[in-house]
């Protein structure tokens, strides 16, 4: 047994993760404060299906769509725990709601009647009053079926005073059970119950005959006497069912609403209310629908939730923003808080919509904000990448703006975020506001903010602001933090075949600025400088070099002076590499091979002439030159052939 309950706990953890993958993808925003952990999203009901275990019985729920609660499954599949621990524990939990969820227990212990009659218990002294007539049959169908007698008539007392009937499949699995344990005093008086007409009075029949009469005609003195006569006795489910099939009319809805409390017929409670306003929320109808929550404000009840969402989706579908907004404060205003994702929601309709209205985007940050709530970094950021997708990132100002009015202002990454987008779509007025307006916010940019415009105006080729920014880098951050900036700026130089720029910019930040660049940021700069000819400002640099302990950079200008590079030239790059007097022999010799691999032997030649004595004597020097003498020799005596 209890490996079958670890089945089903597994198989529960399977459909919640499922049914959070269906959740992300929507666009309806989710609830929050969810009454169980593992609750089904009505949004998730095809994945469900899947997963639902066919051998479960349906109990109770106001929904036709069962669903499994591992909350309550956690208690029924404990073996060590009695009726009694389960019922303490079960009263316990009292945001287990019972009309708004489908729950299908027990498998294990169902079979035992006395767990079922503890879960009775609990639905008993919990909302007994609150019940529906869905909800009390699928009860009154598991009190049947495991014989509970007392229980089910019990039951069947309280739905006679709320105006349900008995439906007939809680009848069915009644009367097997009754028969079964020979009740068949019990079996008689359910059949006579039937006779009485209580499948007639069900919730559905007499909903059914009630809008007939009201469809009929158009509604007036002949309708009042017809649905008098009928001698129905008005519950909160039967009212509740008729304004539901009286959709498609909703006139007539509402005149129903209205006649049967001033008949005095039913005095219209939160179910009601909510009943009529899922109704009138359509665009032809919101004049009554505000009149009607105001109205059902003013009575003291609040919005549901299951209405809430359901008209908030259908007004935003149709993008009716206003109302959408409207009704997020309506029900910010009671006591049924919207979930925290309403408000991103809401902001990203807002600024997805075909003109960006900033004051119904002020509205709901206030009323986010009023409710005790604060943004985050995410929220923000899911607006942002709201604005890009329809292309509108340049008004991310306005945005920041309005979030600050509410106290929000962006962390640093959501910052550099910003700005590297600016910067990069070329966006120079945006992007220099952005920075005016860090600044007059009373927060100075940091050199990682900083860095990613230079980055972004790196990209989108505009130099010209990204040095403006590594000035205002250096003079807010100091020296130490502008070694990344440097070689970004060094780097979109030199793709652009302007190194000379790239070099006074690097002599500029060293001498007048005291910044260390990078030793890569030297060596690009060198190769680039050499390949467009700067010899002289590439021997420069050797200097900066040393004084910032790095090692000289070789590879370039041996390449450069062996190939094109004249012997003077190979002389003061020598002259420049060293802080000594003079390159070590091997230096010398890695220039002379790099002379002879080019083929430029009289120019191997001229430059030994200009070096110092003991190189020319050296006898590594020698034997090199002789071997490509004789190498050259070799190759002018070889006849050529005819």
């Amino acid at each position: 047994m209890r490996n079958q309950w670890r089945l089903l706990l597994q198989r529960c953890k399977s459909v919640s993760e499922l049914q959070y993958k269906v959740q992300s993808s929507t666009t309806v925003p989710l609830s929050s404060n969810r009454t169980f952990n593992s609750l089904i999203s009505p949004h998730s009901r095809t994945i469900h299906s899947h997963f639902r275990n066919p051998n479960f019985p349906r109990f109770f729920s106001s929904s036709s769509e069962p669903l499994i609660t591992s909350t309550l499954i956690e208690l029924y599949s404990d073996p060590v725990k009695s009726n009694e621990d389960i019922m303490l524990e079960l009263k316990s939990k009292n945001d287990l709601e019972i009309n708004d969820h489908v729950i299908e227990l027990f498998k294990t212990r169902g079979s035992d009647p006395g767990a079922a009659r503890v879960f009775f218990d609990w639905v008993m002294s919990k909302e007994s009053d609150n019940l529906s007539s869905n909800s009390c049959n699928r009860l009154l169908g598991m009190l049947g079926a495991y014989g509970l007698v007392k229980e089910f008539w019990d039951l069947v007392e309280i739905m006679k005073k709320k105006g349900y009937g008995v439906k007939k499949g809680a009848s069915v699995r009644a009367v097997a059970k009754f028969q079964e344990e020979g009740l068949e005093g019990d079996v008689q008086k359910l059949k006579d119950l039937f006779a009485l007409g209580s499948v007639d009075a069900s919730v559905d029949k007499v909903s059914s005959r009630v809008c007939k009469v009201i469809r009929q005609v158009p509604w007036g003195d002949d309708v009042e006497t017809k649905l008098k006569e009928m001698g129905v006795v008005y519950s909160g489910d039967l009212v509740k069912s008729v304004l539901e099939n009286l959709g498609t009319e909703p006139n007539k809805a509402v005149i129903f609403f209205r006649w049967v409390e001033e008949s005095g017929l039913y005095k219209h409670d939160r179910k009601t209310y909510n009943a009529i306003a899922r109704e009138l929320a359509r665009e032809e109808y919101m004049d009554k629908f505000w009149k009607l929550m105001d109205e059902m404000r003013a009575a003291g009840y609040d919005v549901e939730k299951a209405t809430y969402i359901r008209v908030l989706n259908q007004l935003v579908r149709k993008r009716k923003l206003k109302d959408a907004v409207e009704l997020y404060e309506f029900a910010m205003g009671g006591n049924m808080k919207p979930s925290m994702q309403d408000c991103p929601f809401l902001l990203k309709k807002i600024v997805t919509s075909d003109t960006l209205d900033m004051d119904l985007f002020s509205v709901v940050l206030r009323i986010y904000k009023e409710g005790g709530n604060a943004l985050t970094n995410a929220a923000l950021d899911g607006v942002l990448k709201s604005l890009t997708s329809v292309g509108r990132f340049n008004e991310c100002n306005k945005i920041l703006r309005a979030m600050e009015e509410v106290g929000f202002f962006p962390d640093e990454n959501l910052q550099s975020k910003i700005g590297f987008q600016l910067s990069k779509n070329s966006k120079t007025e945006e992007a220099s506001e952005f920075l005016d307006f860090m600044e007059a916010s009373t927060i100075t940019p940091s050199y990682k903010i900083l860095g990613s415009l230079i980055e972004g105006y790196c990209v989108s080729g505009h130099l010209d602001k990204a040095c403006d920014c590594f000035q205002k880098l250096i003079e807010n951050e100091g020296r130490s933090y502008a070694g990344y900036a440097l070689e970004t700026l060094t780097n979109a130089y030199c793709s652009k075949e302007r190194a000379i720029e790239a070099y006074k910019l690097l002599s500029e930040a060293v001498i007048e600025k005291e910044v260390k660049p990078w030793h890569t940021t030297y060596k690009l700069l060198i190769s680039k400088l050499l390949d467009q000819g700067l010899f002289k400002e590439a021997t420069n640099l050797f200097a900066p070099m040393k004084a910032h302990g790095y090692p000289p950079y070789l590879d370039p200008f041996v390449k450069y002076v062996s190939k094109t590079g004249t012997t003077d030239e190979t002389v003061m790059f020598l002259k420049a590499m060293t802080s000594k007097k003079v390159p070590s022999t091997a230096v010398y010799m890695r220039v002379f091979k790099a002379y002879f691999k080019s083929g430029r032997h009289n120019q191997a030649q001229d430059f030994l002439s200009k070096c110092p004595r003991y190189i020319r004597n050296h006898v590594d020097v020698l034997n090199l030159f002789s071997s490509m003498k004789r190498v050259k020799d070799a190759a002018a005596s070889t006849p050529v052939a005819a």
